[in-house]
């Protein structure tokens, strides 16, 4: 059997679903675990048969340990807070699906390897797209605002660095039902004194805390989400109880989190066609001088 019909099903899969993720991220927020799960026992699977076929094992191995190792390190960047955990979930996905490099005779695809896992690649690469689908974003929000559409002369003095990002801290946030919160979603500060409460949270674990507020004389304390990968099922279900128990308000506020998924999607057409963008350019402008 020939293995370029396998590795080119593997391609074709994974684009797929790093689509449908990418659709997922910018209509709802949330890339579907189901979708992830979907892809990452596809990658099993068809790692699988490629090791029993050429009698060599190093097919499945190499799935499961870049799947680990690509998950280690992208939950690491969720700790810093900078993707959602739908996104950690895409990338070990991607990882078990494509362990090592395209190479597909047939295809003409030669990418550029670079010296470290496929799935790095696509997280670097990933990384590098996102920076103009953030500058289209951010441009959407300052269009978006009526007060530039009135008054140009605070457009052209609010473009710095330090007036951007506190923009995008002011405006990238949504007050919500609770009973219209789902899983992933980012909680910001909420303010209470209700002792209960605290209980509440902490016997959970999840991926709310409480905090004692500092700066507000108003409140003892406050919740709000510890990380980008956003509450947990039973976080979100605690909210809704406590909203019918009339013990939180209707309403709440969540963070707008920047989709990320439309740059993993093209990161990883990038990694398959062009390989690395980092060795490509240094190839490019340091080899050659």
């Amino acid at each position: 059997m020939d293995f370029n019909v396998i590795f080119l099903a593997q391609i074709i899969v994974t684009s797929l679903f790093c689509f449908l993720a990418a659709i997922f991220d910018v209509k709802s927020g949330i890339i579907s675990d189901k979708l992830n799960l979907s892809l990452l026992v596809f990658g099993l699977i068809s790692n699988l048969i490629l090791s029993i076929i050429s009698n060599n094992i190093k097919y499945i191995i190499g799935a499961i340990i870049s799947m680990i190792v690509t998950y280690i390190v992208t939950l690491l960047f969720w700790k810093l807070k900078i993707w959602g955990g739908g996104d950690v979930k895409l990338f070990t996905a991607i990882a078990t699906a494509i362990p090592f490099g395209i190479n597909i005779d047939f295809l003409n695809i030669f990418p550029q390897l670079s010296i470290y896992p496929f799935s790095f690649t696509v997280i670097i690469n990933s990384i590098l797209v996102a920076f103009p689908f953030l500058l289209i974003f951010t441009c959407y929000l300052i269009l978006e605002n009526t007060l530039f559409n009135s008054n140009k002369d605070i457009l052209f003095s609010f473009l710095n660095l330090n007036s951007i990002s506190l923009f995008l801290k002011l405006n990238l946030n949504k007050l919500v039902k609770i009973k219209d919160l789902k899983e992933g979603m980012i909680i910001n500060d909420y303010y209470f004194n209700n002792e209960k409460i605290v209980s509440l949270i902490n016997d959970i674990d999840g991926n709310l805390k409480v905090y004692k507020t500092k700066n507000n004389v108003n409140f003892n304390y406050y919740f709000k989400s510890q990380s980008a990968g956003g509450i947990t099922s039973k976080d979100m279900y605690l909210l809704k109880i406590m909203n019918a128990q009339s013990i939180i308000s209707d309403n709440i506020s969540i963070k707008l989190g920047f989709p990320f998924a439309p740059a993993i999607c093209i990161g990883f057409l990038v990694s398959v066609v062009y390989g690395d963008l980092i060795i490509l350019f240094i190839k490019k402008f340091f080899l050659v001088m």
